[in-house]
């Protein structure tokens, strides 16, 4: 599947480009470099996204991935709603809503599962490359531990007109919400929790839910300076017997496709 992907209705693919940008704050700016010098990268990256008026913090790339398996599934008729984990100030889920209703799609739910306070606390005995990072300065201060309350990323969707009864938010920590959601069936699950637990937590409660030929987009897979995310995955997909390839979006966003 294309990394991107257009519709065939120019308006449509006009609004879900000028959607992206805007989402993105790539509009007149142009996006930090996750391959740029690390400490660069970093300074950027404070200054773009937490800084700034961002209102998601994935790279066009991730963004045009979202769009193209959005595209697959309505034009596959794979049946099932849209999951992100971890949404942040709410921008991958309020361009699924978007590229939903552009697409005139009025029966598919955006689920928006988030603790809205922060990323949890690794356990330091479990996970103690995690904890490390949890509790240095980056995180804490630069970062915040990528906290947004609910009444912000609703907010956001209003101010976009997308605030509307298929948005629904599933508040608190991923080992609280999800076992119990409400969810019958996905169409992609994006999976966007940073650490282990969190990765873990949506894969268990999610997988069974997600239809052959939907997607599951795991966000920080690429990573392994300060989280075990790619082990989460790797850890479940051998448990599974799961052998769909994993492609890669860009050096830390990977995606597969559910092929039985």
């Amino acid at each position: 599947m294309a990394e991107s992907a257009a519709c065939g209705n120019p308006a449509v693919d006009l609004y879900l480009t000028l959607l992206k940008h805007s989402l993105t704050d790539t509009l007149f700016a142009i996006e930090p470099d996750a391959d740029e010098d690390e400490r660069r990268y970093v300074a950027d990256f404070i200054q773009h996204y937490i800084k700034g008026r961002a209102i998601s913090m994935l790279p066009l790339a991730r963004m045009n991935n979202l769009q193209a398996c959005i595209l697959d599934v309505i034009a596959s008729d794979v049946p099932g709603d849209l999951i992100e984990t971890g949404v942040w100030r709410g921008g991958a889920t309020i361009f699924m809503r978007g590229a939903l209703k552009a697409l005139g799609v009025e029966d598919r739910t955006v689920w928006v599962a988030d603790s809205f306070e922060g990323l949890p606390e690794p356990d330091p005995e479990k996970f103690p490359v995690e904890a490390k990072a949890h509790a240095g300065s980056m995180m804490s201060k630069g970062y915040n531990h990528f906290a947004c309350g609910l009444d912000d990323v609703r907010a956001n969707f209003r101010a976009y007109g997308l605030l509307d009864d298929r948005v629904k938010f599933l508040k608190g920590w991923f080992k609280d919400t999800l076992p119990t959601a409400p969810v019958e069936k996905l169409a992609i699950m994006r999976l966007d929790g940073d650490y282990y637990e969190s990765t873990w937590d949506g894969l268990t409660n999610l997988w069974d839910k997600l239809s052959v030929g939907g997607y599951a987009i795991i966000d920080d897979y690429g990573e392994d300076s300060w989280t075990y995310c790619r082990k989460a995955v790797d850890d479940f997909r051998r448990e599974r017997g799961i052998g769909d390839p994993m492609i890669r979006v860009d050096s830390k966003c990977y995606y597969w496709k559910r092929t039985r």
